[in-house]
């Protein structure tokens, strides 16, 4: 992978520190992240170039974030600025028995009012391998889901490969159109998406047939009769122990096979919001890097999203070798020197 680009909202992120309560916080630490901004800088960190085309208020806010986005190599260039506010959420991080929580404020921001037809998509799309986008987009305003359509046509066009996860977030559409009548359209144009069953039953209305034993490839099977360029449909299992132990694997349906890893088991989870967008990051980069091998982009994508885990923030930060060397097994944690 040469070139990625990803298109969607960037909010303040505002969290206790370590594992303080909201009720007991006295400051808030501030990062900036979104879901396609976090698949966007782990691929940053692989040496791709990663454009994410976003909006923010053109005031020191704003200006903040772009420079905190620019420390981890992602290329701002297309972001714009306009609109009255940046989007906010708050993280509590759970420990053990006690959840995670997470509170959004992240409606009529800057990216929810942006106009549909102020990006070049033509331009901005040139020389990229990947076009990514999340369900979450399009179900922040009318014109962001505009702009989504857009941009996945001009990729269609010119030969960009697209991702998506479909990501379904029932509390967000609010703009007068449901999701059964926009993400359809928008999946249609995709190489890749990223769906789990049950966003496949709310937002396509398609259930696994009772006869077939694995359910996940049931339904995978027929998103792609309906939409066919679709060529990869992605998923991971996840259980959760605790709030600081969980297992994780990641399984894949290329329209011919069943691709599934080993189980990740991740113990003392520093941070696991983020460690989906790592593992879409890890599969687009791995199935360019690995000569579209989907076993192997698969294991490095599951790696990937295992490590997220182990980092503070919504960023994956680490680099393509301990991607690897926990792929290859070593998951001692051994001191580097």
């Amino acid at each position: 992978m040469k070139k990625i680009v990803t298109f969607g909202q960037i909010m303040m992120r505002l969290s206790p520190p370590a594992f303080a309560r909201f009720s007991q916080a006295h400051r808030f630490d501030i990062t900036y992240a979104g879901g396609e901004a976090n698949v966007a800088i782990a691929t940053a960190q692989w040496d791709v170039q990663a454009v994410h085309v976003t909006r923010f208020p053109n005031n020191d806010i704003g200006k903040a974030a772009i420079m905190y986005l620019r420390k981890y190599g992602l290329d701002t260039s297309e972001i714009q600025l306009g609109g009255d506010r940046m989007g906010i959420y708050f993280v509590e991080n759970g420990a053990n028995a006690r959840a995670s929580q997470v509170i959004y404020d992240r409606l009529n921001d800057s990216f929810c009012t942006l106009e549909a037809d102020s990006f070049d998509w033509e331009r901005i799309l040139t020389e990229a391998d990947w076009f990514h986008f999340t369900g979450i987009t399009p179900a922040l305003s009318e014109s962001a889901a505009q702009a989504c359509l857009e941009a996945v046509q001009t990729a269609r066009k010119l030969g960009v490969k697209i991702s998506a996860d479909v990501n379904y977030r029932k509390g967000l559409w609010n703009w007068g159109k449901t999701p059964q009548e926009i993400m359809p359209e928008l999946v249609s144009y995709c190489d890749l998406i990223v769906c789990g069953n049950s966003n496949a039953d709310d937002l396509f209305g398609i259930k696994p047939l009772s006869e077939d034993k694995n359910k996940w490839v049931s339904t995978s099977k027929q998103i792609m009769e309906r939409y066919p360029n679709i060529k990869l449909i992605l998923d991971t299992k996840r259980d959760s122990i605790s709030a600081s132990h969980n297992q994780l694997k990641g399984k894949a349906w290329n329209g011919e096979k069943f691709y599934k890893t080993t189980t990740y088991d991740i113990h003392h989870i520093v941070d696991r919001i983020g460690s989906g967008d790592a593992f879409i990051a890890g599969f687009l980069y791995g199935y360019d890097y690995f000569d579209q091998s989907v076993q192997h982009a698969l294991e490095f994508a599951t790696s990937a999203a295992a490590l997220k885990h182990t980092v503070e923030g919504d960023f994956n930060l680490v680099s393509v070798e301990e991607v690897e060397r926990l792929s290859s097994g070593d998951s001692s944690g051994k001191l580097s020197r």
